[in-house]
């Protein structure tokens, strides 16, 4: 049973692989019953490569104006002359009204991180990344009356991630969306659905209320079922005893029967089903003297007229705890590369600990997956020479066991396959991990898993998330980037999305 309520703004909630991509799919396509005038926009994939600039891929909802005039001719023709539902039409032809549409586009796109050179360059000029915060500016353009999204920060950064949420705050119909990142679901919510076990439940608050809704429904329900498993267990025994006594008690064992029917009839209290939260672990790596990792004026640039960083003068070491935050194209990724050694800086040098074992995670590396052969093989076929016994363990520190190990990876959902490449990182007992949003498929259990893994392990950590909780949780220290420079961040993270909030002028 699911109910959209209009100005309500829901986050639907499950462990990976629980069916949420699926459902919104479902409402999108309309499979469930939805009232003809609603319009749905589903926001699943993005803009299509093309000459078109971004600024007109989001105004070109050309389309759906011509449908609304059409629309109004209709009803204007009718007897009735359509009443509320001419009114409804009137103002989203307004909404799309060409004088303003431009104005309002453009708005939209600057808060996901377009400047004005940006929105007239063609859309086939911009990553997948980029196209998909095209594809988002256009559905918030839009303004449906139902929009679902799926994951809508998985592309952005901080600052563009703090826009969307202020912006998704007065969203005033119906939203629908799903995200891992706790801080998100917080600032927008008005209700949560919770998917598990192929069942529903929603919850009013948003997400920290429904945690703690749930614990307290979870708690009574608890307390129910054992209060009724040992009344069953006392009047089983009752009968089991005296059943075939005297004719009084025997009397007394039936009424009992009796009872424990009806009890059994009106429905038993179920047992708390708690979702399966997996534990991730990383080897310890024990101690290397610093410096492990030291910058020494170094200056990067794709090309010498585009230089990132000049002059960078730092150090890493096994106790670090770093998040790197900047906007997009500042160069965080790039920094990880220069870390890594993928890239060489044009001036300067990077001095790496002669045993350093530095691994890095990041979106690509699904992609050197071979979905063809199972985890297990790939494993295997990785590290040559491992015994089985030993790879299976290995791969179940990262919540992978039995099946899940041996079947073709193409059959793994995308959380699952994150795991393979956790565990296949881990397996190399880096002393240094570099994290680049790591949380990108995987759901909030799991993502609470990898802090507190993190926060066990020894080795040092360089993290690039858009997830402030996940920074909040694992982060000694805030490293910015941007104008060719990485400065230190004098406050938490907290601090730092509130200072991203009235930098865009929403305090």
């Amino acid at each position: 049973m699911l109910e959209l309520n209009y100005g309500r703004r829901y986050g639907l909630l499950g462990l990976n692989g629980c069916g949420k991509s699926t459902l919104l799919t479902a409402i999108g396509l309309r499979e469930l019953p939805i009232p003809e005038h609603m319009d749905i926009y589903h926001l699943s994939s993005e803009i299509e490569a093309s000459d078109m600039s971004a600024l007109q891929a989001v105004i070109s909802c050309d389309e759906e104006r011509i449908k609304l005039e059409q629309e109004v001719e209709r009803l204007v023709a009718q007897d009735d002359g359509g009443g509320e539902a001419l009114e409804r039409i009137y103002e989203r032809l307004e909404a799309l009204d060409v004088a303003t549409a431009e104005k309002r586009a453009a708005e939209i796109l600057h808060g996901l991180g377009f400047d004005k050179m940006m929105q007239e360059k063609m859309t086939r000029d911009f990553s997948g990344g980029w196209r998909m915060r095209i594809a988002l500016a256009r559905a918030l353009f839009m303004n449906p009356t139902i929009l679902l999204l799926d994951e809508p920060t998985n592309h952005l950064d901080l600052e563009a991630c703090v826009w969307l949420e202020e912006n998704l705050k007065n969203f005033n119909r119906i939203l629908v969306v799903v995200s891992h990142s706790q801080d998100f679901l917080n600032g927008v919510c008005t209700n949560i659905i919770h998917m598990q076990n192929k069942k529903l439940t929603i919850y009013s608050g948003n997400y920290d209320q429904y945690v703690q809704t749930r614990s307290e429904l979870e708690e009574n329900q608890m307390k129910q079922y054992k209060w009724e498993q040992e009344q069953i267990a006392n009047m089983k025994e009752y009968i089991a005893r005296f059943g075939h006594g005297s004719a009084k008690l025997a009397r007394q064992a039936q009424s009992k029967e009796k009872t424990l029917a009806k009890m059994e009839r009106g429905g038993l209290t179920e047992k708390v089903s708690r979702d399966k939260v997996l534990v991730f672990r990383f080897t310890d790596v024990g101690k290397l003297p610093p410096p492990v990792l030291q910058f020494v004026e170094v200056s990067f640039g794709y090309t010498p007229e585009n230089i990132l960083y000049k002059n960078l003068e730092f150090g890493v070491d096994l106790d670090s705890r770093i998040a790197l935050v900047g906007p997009n194209g500042a160069g965080k990724s790039t920094l990880l590369k220069l870390m890594t050694g993928d890239l060489v800086p044009l001036e300067g040098t990077v001095k790496r600990h002669n045993h350093l074992r530095i691994a890095q995670y990041h979106q690509h590396l699904a992609e050197k997956l071979d979905l063809e052969i199972s985890a297990l093989l790939y494993m295997l076929r990785e590290y040559p020479g491992t015994e089985e016994e030993k790879m299976r363990s290995a791969i179940g520190r990262f919540g992978l066991s039995g099946k899940a190990q041996t079947m073709p990876m193409k059959n793994l959902s995308d959380g699952q396959r994150s795991r393979v490449i956790f565990a296949w990182l881990a397996y190399r007992q880096p002393h240094m991990l570099l994290l680049d949003e790591p949380t990108n498929h995987l759901d909030i259990e799991t993502i609470d898993s990898l802090a507190e893994a993190l926060n066990e392990w020894d080795g040092g950590m360089v993290l690039v998330s858009h997830d402030f909780r996940l920074i909040n949780q694992v982060a000694h220290e805030i490293w910015v980037c941007e104008n060719q420079a990485v400065t230190r961040w004098g406050g938490d993270i907290i601090a730092f999305k509130n200072h991203l909030k009235k930098k865009a002028g929403f305090e």
